[in-house]
């Protein structure tokens, strides 16, 4: 049996704390349920001790951020409380207290301070937009405005949920092609900065040498004394670079481009239509305006390409069209998705569809993105193959060279 530590509520809505004795989590719940409590958290019993430093210095910010994980726990909790009937001010008071670290319990803190304010729990989260979407944001407001808050932050929760678990997704099939990188590019450079400064005053002996021992040495030098330059050189092409980003003519000609990469640009149209889709399904499920909805939508999508052909849709469904021809003569979204969403429109069940949509190229980005990997390991080791045989070739010629010194 383990202990499982636990915080809920009771019928009256007074916060309490326990532990009960279980196999696992979800007979720990039952046992919790059995005691009339509603549990908001259920976790293994655990010890631990932290040190926390804080510094601040004027002009830089170190305070910690909230992170992605710490907003669904808290979306989660406080779905939970205020879908059993609790007071939003109660219900704010309660999650502050079982959130875990300061990040998340101090912007708790001050939203609870404005909605005791008088403010709406919608411009509450609007003063921090470092934390809070303008997805998050409209999906509250639209909840408070029809009266089912309880029920929108549960959709909210589900959706920060399905988010998260697509990052993960994409982010952990790109960790070992990353890692296999990381150490190659290692091994490449302490081969030119330190084993081969040592074959040098041997090679200088031998008189003239082979062009690739030339050119492997020429490299070697080059990288020892002018690294600095290399550095330097390699940081400023990324602000450079991202400086180009930032300039609305630079990212729509680069994303442009991208798109037009024969697997690359494949994957982005798909996890593009994947976050299109399962957005809009989340709006539209919400109570939100189909037009507020687009707007929303085209803000989250991080392709400027696919974000700006939105502006036609947006457009059309102001002139009273519908939403799959825009979509269709814009030539960006995947046909599949167009045809689906042309029958949810045609059927009236677009907000079903979407989310069918979404479900669907979720699929196929985790099968993209393994196919993409694929490629990519064997094309790394071959390239790292190419250049670690050059270096020995280099190196034997120079040896195999000796013969030809007259003695």
């Amino acid at each position: 049996m383990t202990l499982y530590f636990y915080q809920a509520t009771d019928k009256a809505g007074k916060y309490v704390e326990g532990s009960v004795d279980a196999s696992d989590p979800k007979l720990a719940v039952r046992k919790i349920r059995g005691l009339n409590y509603l549990p908001i958290k259920v976790s293994e019993k655990k010890t631990s001790g932290s040190i926390g430093l804080n510094l601040k210095i004027p002009g830089f910010d170190f305070s910690p951020k909230v992170s992605s994980k710490a907003l669904l726990a808290a979306t989660q909790q406080l779905a939970t409380l205020v879908s059993s009937g609790l007071t939003l001010d109660k219900s704010l008071a309660i999650s502050i207290k079982i959130s875990e670290g300061d990040a998340i319990k101090n912007t708790l803190t001050d939203i609870r301070n404005k909605v005791q304010g008088g403010s709406t729990l919608a411009d509450a989260l609007a003063q921090h937009p470092a934390v809070f979407s303008k997805l998050y944001i409209n999906m509250v407001r639209a909840g408070e405005a029809g009266g089912v808050l309880g029920a929108i932050l549960l959709r909210l929760s589900d959706f920060l949920e399905k988010n998260q678990e697509f990052k993960n997704t994409v982010r952990s099939a790109s960790i070992y092609p990353f890692f296999l990188m990381l150490v190659g590019l290692g091994a490449v450079i302490v081969i030119f900065t330190v084993v081969l400064p040592k074959f040098a005053d041997i090679f200088e002996e031998l008189g003239q040498l082979p062009l690739p021992t030339l050119i492997l040495l020429g490299i070697s030098d080059f990288l020892q004394s002018f690294w600095w330059a290399i550095i330097f050189g390699i940081v400023g092409l990324v602000i450079a670079f991202n400086l180009y980003l930032k300039n609305e003519e630079g990212k729509l000609k680069w994303d442009t481009m991208i798109l037009k990469l024969p697997l690359v640009g494949s994957l982005i149209r798909k996890i593009e239509t994947a976050r299109f889709s399962l957005t809009l399904s989340t709006l539209l499920n919400s109570g939100v305006p189909i037009l507020n909805a687009l707007l929303i939508v085209r803000a989250i999508l991080e392709n400027s390409v696919m974000a700006k052909s939105l502006e036609n849709l947006h457009k059309g469904l102001k002139g009273g069209k519908g939403i799959s021809n825009p979509l269709q003569k814009a030539g960006i979204f995947p046909p599949m998705a167009i045809h689906m969403i042309t029958v949810g429109e045609e059927t009236g069940s677009l907000d079903q569809m979407l989310e069918k949509v979404s479900q669907t190229y979720e699929k196929e980005v985790e099968l993209a993105v393994k196919g993409l990997i694929s490629l990519i390991e064997p094309l790394m080791i071959l390239i790292m193959a190419m250049v670690i045989g050059f270096i020995v070739i280099a190196i034997l010629m120079a040896v195999f060279s000796i013969n030809d010194i007259p003695l």
